[in-house]
């Protein structure tokens, strides 16, 4: 298992000292965001030289959901998604992830009713994921898929509900990223979801459920490690 980390408002801005900075805190690898990436490629590529710090993964740094209600966005989202995956072949990253959306639409607050079905929901993320597969397998990278809790997203809330994705569709270039936060929320036992998906599941966001440091609160987080 190696462990790294997303960027963070204390770190460097300067790109070379934020892999450096990174680097002698003992992390294995950099989750860039994506658009940091993009636009700074050749700056990202000397500062793994150099440092010998891996961007292992990409997070954010996209404007449209794979499953956003407005179609201009989700399709501009997948142009740029693509994009990252590119950039991410291009430094040795292995994917990027993605959830359905983030802050779009909840069932739990007004209007609580959405303005598409749950059919139209998985057309349109199944869609958008049959698109990103292609780009994957063309770069050699991956899709994790993200499940997010009930108050931040309505499409994919658990492990099993993002499985299904990826069964339903015969998806081989993506896998689940399962993220402790949103699982404390929608996971009965955090341990067996992630040991009834291993299989598919490819990588991991380590919270806590109240997004202080991991460990200080949730009582079952060291068996879930």
């Amino acid at each position: 298992m190696k462990i790294g980390t997303q960027n963070q408002a204390f770190f460097p801005e300067n790109i070379l000292e934020k892999f450096r900075y990174i680097k002698e805190m003992g992390f294995d690898g950099f989750e860039i965001d994506g658009k940091l990436l993009v636009n700074n490629i050749e700056e990202v590529k000397a500062a793994i030289k150099e440092t010998g710090l891996p961007v292992t993964t990409a997070c954010g740094g996209y404007d449209g959901w794979i499953g956003d209600f407005i179609e201009e966005r989700r399709l501009n989202g997948l142009k740029q998604i693509e994009r990252i995956l590119e950039a991410l072949a291009e430094v040795g990253g292995k994917g990027i992830v993605v959830p359905a959306a983030w802050g779009m639409f909840t069932f739990r607050l007004p209007p609580m009713t959405s303005p598409r079905s749950l059919d139209g929901d998985r057309k349109m993320v199944s869609d958008s994921l049959r698109v990103l597969e292609q780009v994957a397998a063309r770069t050699g990278t991956v899709v994790y898929l993200e499940p997010l809790n009930r108050y931040q997203d309505h499409m994919i809330n658990t492990l099993a509900d993002a499985r299904r994705y990826i069964v339903e569709n015969d998806l081989k270039h993506v896998q689940i990223i399962g993220d402790f936060y949103h699982m404390n929320i929608e996971e009965d036992n955090l341990a067996q979801a992630l040991h009834d998906n291993r299989d598919l599941l490819g990588h991991v966001h380590i919270a806590d459920n109240h997004r202080y440091p991991a460990g200080q609160r949730h009582p079952g987080f060291p068996r879930a490690v």
